[in-house]
């Protein structure tokens, strides 16, 4: 198989994107691509749970936080070089939103279609993530207070 741009980080890269994209922008990215190449569910989207882990501190010994839900789907699609395996993985329980992913991960390792599911898709999803995290970082900074000790003097 023939595939763009499949290195490990940019995969996981661009699945992070989608996966943390609201459903209804996904949805909209999603429509602009116009008619996408017919796929066939290898895992049809079901929903289940996954233990989250934490680090006391930050950096100290794991513990189990809690379960959360996610939603899991595997597609396959033809291609010139054979078939293309697209996985999608969404915290939550939207269906839809995790066979999106996956569609849109098989098209992101096909040469004639990354080019254009990234400009099209991935970075729109990527600049409004952004904005919303300068978003919600303003406004925690209007919140944040300093702190100053006065020195008495000693006589």
């Amino acid at each position: 198989m023939n595939r763009t741009d499949t290195g490990s980080t940019a995969r996981a890269g661009w699945l992070r994107e989608l996966a943390l994209a609201a459903p209804e922008a996904l949805e909209q990215a999603f429509g602009q691509l116009g008619t996408v190449p017919a796929h066939q569910l290898l895992r049809k989207p079901e929903s289940g749970m996954a233990m989250v882990r934490g680090r006391a501190g930050g950096s100290g010994a794991q513990f189990n936080l809690g379960e959360v839900s996610v939603t899991r789907c595997a597609v396959t699609m033809a291609s010139d070089d054979g078939g293309v395996v697209g996985v999608g993985y969404v915290q939550g329980r939207t269906h839809r939103q995790a066979e999106q992913i996956a569609v849109l991960d098989a098209l992101l390792q096909l040469p004639g279609w990354h080019d254009r599911v990234q400009a099209t898709v991935i970075a729109p999803l990527a600049q409004a993530r952004a904005a919303r995290h300068a978003q919600q970082a303003a406004v925690a900074a209007q919140t944040k207070v300093e702190f100053f000790t006065m020195v008495r003097g000693e006589d």
